[in-house]
Order: C-alpha cells, then structure tokens, then sequence
C-alpha cells in the first residue's frame, strides 16, 4: 500500500511526459474513486447525516494530505497573493459541489439530482469558450451530446418531472453544477502556484470546514451509535474520495483543457450504478451498459488529438 501509495503521489506531483497520457491516467483515477464513493455513501448516510460526513472525513482528508506535503518537504505556506484565490478555488471546487448537491436532495431524489449535477460538463464548455478561449469545435460538441446522452440513459428511470415544490432542489443542484464548472474553468485561467499535494491539502480543508461549520446548525449527527461499517465508509470517504480523488482531480487539471476534464467526470455515475450492483445487489441491466459505451465514446472522441 506504500508503494502504491507513492507511485500515486508521484503522478499528481510530477510533470512526466506525455503530459496529456498522465492527465487522462489522473482523471481515471478520480472518476472510479468518485464513482465508488456512491455505494460508500449509501452505507454511510444510514449512520451518519451527508454535511457531517463529508466536513468530517474532509477535515481528515485535509490534515493527512498537509502531513504527507511536510513529509514530502512541500511548502504549507499560502502566499499573500494567492489566499483569496485559494478561499475561492475551496468554495468552488469542494464546498459548493459537495453541500448543494447534498442540500438538493431534500427536494429531488437521488436520480433527478445527479441528472442536473452532472450537467456540469456543458457548462464547463460554455465558460471556457469566453472564459479561457477554449472554442468547442464539432468533435468536443459531439462529444458533450454523448456524454450527456449516457447519464440520460443511465438515469432513465428517475426522469425528471417538474414540480413546484421540487424547484429549489433543481435550482440548488444547477447551482451545483455550474459553480464546479466556474472553478474548474477558473482553476486553469488563474492556476494556484503551489506545491500540488499542499494546494489540494488546503482545498479540502477549507471546502470541508465550510460543510461542518453548516452541518453544526443543520444537523443533529451521533458518531458513537455508528457501527463498524459507517466508519469504514468513512474512511473511505476520507482517504479515496476527498483525499486521492481530489488530489488527482487537480492534478488532470493542470494537464487537460478544462473542458475535456469535465466530460471526464461523466465515468463517475456510471462507475456508480455498477459499483452499487455489485455491493449493494442493485439490478444491472442493458440501459448500464448502454450508457457506459456513450460516455467511454463521448469522453474518447473528446480527448482525441
């Protein structure tokens, strides 16, 4: 496991060539990391409330990484410059996507919330078109339809029909959606120079406190009934989700357009619905592997040179 590991550690740290190779390796990473977080999730929120959970295993998440960045004689130290652009980059990229798709979940199930989180790989494309100069071409739209036609089947099951009560939760979890997308485009517009596993130790960190902070007045958790299954999961949640996912997420970042990243993360409900089929039992059926050969095409012709 150290080996590993370190191997991991040196993929998110190190610039080796081909660049582009790394990126996609790294954003693999995170989309089964995310993915089988999903199964990990359900197991945890039997025991423990969404928000506590996930400040909990943040906050661990993030001294762990700052222990690993001493370790690895990284610098913790925040330039004046950049700390605003940190707080930002935190709120974006871990608080926002993390507690407004939990919050949307009051109002919408689970299938109707992820339809709209993960219309984030559209509005990715459209920001960074003003926003970074990245002009969609034929293929990358292509592309887009693809992915997003996989989750529409994946999910076919839950479509999403409007109602007035439901309106919060769909303008939360657009919310969601479109403020990944802003700091995954404004992540490569202005880019945190800072030592990799430091810069991502602080993001989950700051995010994460954010969602604890909330949970403290929203929530009413009780840690000490929770049973040996609920911790693991929370461990898992920690180590894998927000510690290894995050890490490689920032680490794609630095080597992919942001676009193609995003199409990236449409993996993750797929890697999702199979991972609950096999721990969870959950029926796996022909619209699954449909969807999976949507987006694996989707995300193949975007990354395409």
């Amino acid at each position: 496991m150290v080996a590993w590991g370190r191997v991991i550690m040196s993929m998110a740290a190190t610039d080796y060539r081909p660049v582009r190779l790394i990126g996609l390796g790294c954003l693999v990473v995170t989309a089964f990391g995310w993915g089988l977080n999903w199964p990990a999730t359900k197991f945890l929120l039997e025991q423990c409330p969404p928000l506590t959970a996930r400040g909990i295993a943040g906050l661990v998440a993030g001294l762990a990484l700052a222990a690993i960045a001493v370790a690895r004689g990284e610098n913790l130290a925040v330039p004046p410059r950049l700390r605003l652009r940190l707080v930002v980059s935190a709120l974006l990229n871990v608080s926002a996507w993390m507690g407004l798709t939990t919050l949307s979940l009051l109002w919408l199930n689970a299938g109707e919330a992820a339809t709209l989180a993960y219309t984030m790989p559209v509005w990715a494309a459209l920001l960074a078109w003003p926003i970074l100069g990245e002009q969609p071409g034929l293929h990358k739209i292509v592309a887009l339809m693809l992915g997003i036609s996989g989750v529409a089947v994946l999910l076919g099951g839950n479509v999403f029909h409007a109602e007035t009560d439901k309106l919060p939760g769909v303008t939360i979890a657009l919310a969601a959606a479109m403020l990944f997308a802003l700091g995954t485009v404004l992540s490569k517009r202005w880019p945190l120079v800072m030592d990799p596993i430091a810069m991502t130790a602080w993001q989950v960190g700051i995010g994460c406190t954010v969602l604890l902070a909330a949970s403290l007045i929203l929530e009413r958790p009780h840690l000490l009934e929770m049973h040996w299954f609920g911790w693991a999961a929370l461990t898992y949640t920690a180590v894998v989700s927000l510690g290894i996912c995050y890490l490689m997420w920032f680490a794609a970042l630095r080597r992919l357009e942001a676009s193609t990243a995003a199409i990236g993360t449409l993996l993750t409900p797929i890697v999702g619905v199979v991972a609950s089929a096999v721990a969870l039992g959950e029926p796996l059926l022909f619209p699954q592997f449909a969807s999976l050969a949507l987006v694996v095409s989707g995300i193949v012709l975007a990354v395409r040179q």
